[in-house]
Order: structure tokens, then C-alpha cells, then sequence
């Protein structure tokens, strides 16, 4: 039976997540939606959604969260001259078409294959960034036909995931010679075009999908939403402020520390 959509531990707990992941997105530019969407699962899980829409929710309703943050936490990188808008410009296009298709991806799948499909991707983004190997020198962003491929990729992954698409865009982007703290703050402000499209997507593939529960809209959890939204958007600026105070090498480890502690948990879900 699903408990209350508004009930005092609920809202603790959301402002707490929303506040963790709202730092954590302006620390790392990932959005904060391979935080939240475990985190989210949990909480679905426990107030009795039903099975086999837990994920699909989580994950849609972290992708709604990301459109606000990503704001926020570009904002304050903006501030320090951190993000590369020509980079932007060129991710963005490929980003819009992926970020549709993710979501309409994600419905084929059940709870199980999508938990461990996100896990999968975490585990991996976690891996990369713990190894820590730098670009090859030669190497530079591909032309415009590229960043646009690269771009769909990302958008896929993000948008089936929830996740802003940093756990692919970081990565690539120090591969081709940019600084990490440029990486982070660039793939901030390329996670709104992903939350932006990817959100409408999964309004438009969740509608009228049976056994939603009440205050849904597609598979976005509103009530969860706005108080994930409250504290994340309050947060993400101290995160991108801090960003700027640390070290790369340190940048890397919490990345990838968080990542395994998450990738361990939706391995989990999908095998129990």
C-alpha cells in the first residue's frame, strides 16, 4: 500500500537527498542524478510503488530534478569563466535527439535489466575516473559531425539513466586535452538541454502508463520533485564554489568513490 504523497519523514528525507545531491552536482557537474536516482529508489521502493515502475520513476524524476540544478550550478562555474560555451554549443544538438530516444529506450526494459544496466555505466564512469589516465597528448575535440555523435551518446545514456551525462562528458572531454574543472563545469551546463528533453520525454512515454501513482505526471514523481528541487538548487552553488578550492587527483577520487558506493546498489537491485 503507498503511504501518503506528503508525510513529515518523506519530506526529511527528500531535503536531506536534494541538498547531497545538490552539492554534489555543483562539485562534480554530474547533475546529481547518479546520486539521487539510488537514493530515489530506495525511498519509491519503501513508500510501495509498484515494482516495476521503482526505477523508471527514480529516474525520470531525477532527470526533472537536473533541469533545476543544472542551472543553478552552471551559474556559479559561469562566474569563475569555467565553462567552455563553444563546447556546448557543439554537444548540444546531438544531446537533444539522444536525450528523447533514452527514455523511450528505458520503457522496453524492466526494473531489473534497466537497475543493472544503470549500475553498469556507474560502475564504469567510477572505474575510469579512479584510474585517473591522462589524455593522449595529440588528442582534440572531433569537428562538428563528431560532437554531434558524441553528443546523441551522451544524450541516450543520460536520458536513459537520469543522470546529467557527466559520467560519459567528463571523461571524453579530459581524453581531448580539456581540464577537469573545465570538463565539470561544461558538462553542468550541458546537462540542461539532457534534463530539458529528456524530461519531456518521459512525460510523453509515462502518460497514462497503468498503475502510476496519484500526482504523477508521465513517470515524473511531482510531489518528490519539488522538494528534491527546494534544497539541490539551494546547494549546488556551495558545491561549484568548492569545486574550484580542490585539487584534480581529489576531484577524481570522490567521484569515483561515490560512483562504486551507488553502482553497488543498484547491482543489487536488479539481482534481488
Amino acid at each position: 500500500m503507498m503511504a501518503p504523497a506528503f508525510d513529515p519523514l518523506l519530506i526529511l528525507a527528500l531535503l536531506a537527498m536534494g541538498a547531497f545531491g545538490g552539492f554534489v552536482a555543483g562539485l562534480l557537474g554530474v547533475g546529481g542524478g547518479m546520486i539521487l536516482v539510488p537514493f530515489i529508489t530506495m525511498i519509491f521502493t519503501a513508500r510501495g510503488f509498484p515494482e516495476e515502475l521503482v526505477v523508471h520513476m527514480a529516474i525520470a524524476t531525477s532527470l526533472g530534478t537536473i533541469f533545476f540544478t543544472s542551472l543553478s550550478s552552471v551559474r556559479a562555474h559561469h562566474k569563475h569563466g569555467a565553462v567552455l560555451w563553444h563546447v556546448v554549443r557543439l554537444f548540444t544538438p546531438g544531446i537533444l535527439l539522444g536525450a528523447w530516444i533514452g527514455p523511450w529506450i528505458g520503457k522496453q526494459m524492466n526494473t531489473p535489466v534497466l537497475a543493472f544496466f544503470f549500475g553498469c555505466f556507474v560502475a564504469y564512469s567510477a572505474i575510469q575516473m579512479l584510474i585517473g589516465k591522462k589524455p593522449a597528448a595529440a588528442r582534440e575535440l572531433p569537428g562538428k559531425p563528431g560532437m554531434f555523435a558524441a553528443g546523441s551518446v551522451i544524450g541516450i545514456l543520460a536520458g536513459l539513466v537520469g543522470a546529467g551525462g557527466a559520467f560519459v562528458s567528463v571523461p571524453f572531454m579530459t581524453r581531448c586535452n580539456i581540464r577537469i574543472h573545465n570538463a565539470v563545469a561544461t558538462s553542468a551546463a550541458i546537462g540542461f538541454p539532457v534534463a530539458l528533453m529528456g524530461t519531456l520525454s518521459n512525460v510523453y512515454f509515462g502518460w497514462g502508463e497503468p498503475g502510476l501513482p496519484p500526482w504523477s505526471l508521465g513517470f515524473i514523481y511531482l510531489p518528490a520533485l519539488a522538494i528534491i528541487v527546494l534544497a539541490s538548487v539551494s546547494m549546488a552553488p556551495l558545491g561549484a564554489r568548492t569545486a574550484h578550492k580542490l585539487p584534480v587527483r581529489q576531484l577524481q577520487r570522490i567521484f569515483s568513490v561515490i560512483l562504486c558506493a551507488l553502482a553497488a546498489y543498484m547491482f543489487w537491485k536488479a539481482f534481488n
